[in-house]
């Protein structure tokens, strides 16, 4: 059972897409030509691929949930322009080969590394990056991180339901307190680069709760028989910050990018 079991059409719905101005800082990242390479590691429902369609004509993308990229392989199809190329593979970031001579100039992995053998990954990265590529890692934060008060009763109702630790699954989330950024200056692309880009998005309950079942500490099936008690139980800590159903949020992504030292 994958950790995302029965999450994928909750992502593809209520997950927050790459914003423009994201997209824009992965496009400048590496130099214009053609044919430009993008492998998209733990692609989910093809959110950060379909916001760099158009920008780069050959696009990889890889997860090991068979649905979740079914719902990739439905909603990016028919938005694939004219020329361009797109696979959509099965595999682990440890697992996958690409194909014979191809390499990226672009490996985009977005919310998704903490779920990664890292320093392994960069590792083999290191073959699969053309000259002159880059490995760009970046996500916002997570409801867990509940940084404002709606956030943190959404968290407590969560907890109360499913425990105090933050779940992965069937099991519960494991995690380093390193930065990502110390982690890839170890690796072959250890000239590493910053940019935080803000982000403001307003939510109501209903986007909320589908938010909620598109992660793995929350997903459906960890409520068994309480998922409608736990829908109330939310709904009725939501009503106490808001008489009108909105909620907003201050995010932001951090983008990590990172290149060869000796290039």
């Amino acid at each position: 059972m994958s950790l995302f079991t029965g999450t994928a059409s909750y992502y593809r719905q209520y997950r927050p897409g790459i914003p423009e101005e994201v997209a824009t800082v992965l496009d400048q990242a590496v130099a214009s030509g053609k044919p430009r390479r993008l492998l998209d590691i733990g692609t989910g429902t093809g959110l950060v691929a379909e916001a760099l369609l158009g920008r780069f004509d050959d696009i990889i993308a890889i997860d090991n949930d068979t649905d979740m990229l079914k719902a990739a392989e439905e909603a990016l199809q028919p938005q694939l322009p004219d020329g361009a190329r797109l696979s959509l593979i099965e595999s682990t970031a440890e697992d996958f080969k690409p194909p014979t001579g191809w390499q990226a100039d672009l490996v985009t992995i977005c919310r998704a590394f903490h779920w990664l053998d890292q320093a392994t990954v960069l590792a083999l990265l290191d073959d699969q990056v053309a000259v002159g590529g880059a490995v760009a890692i970046f996500g916002d934060n997570s409801f867990w991180a509940a940084d404002s008060p709606w956030k943190q009763s959404v968290r407590a109702v969560v907890q109360s339901f499913l425990g105090e630790e933050r779940r992965a699954g069937n099991s519960t989330f494991k995690h380093h307190n390193r930065p990502y950024s110390e982690i890839m200056e170890e690796s072959p692309f250890n000239r590493v680069e910053e940019i935080r880009v803000p982000v403001h998005r307003t939510w109501s309950t209903n986007s909320i709760l589908g938010y909620l079942y598109s992660t793995s500490f929350a997903a459906p099936h960890l409520f068994g028989g309480r998922l409608d008690e736990f829908e109330a139980a939310v709904e009725t800590a939501l009503a106490q910050h808001s008489t009108e159903d909105v909620f907003p949020e201050d995010n932001e992504f951090l983008i990590r990018i990172g290149r060869r030292g000796t290039e």
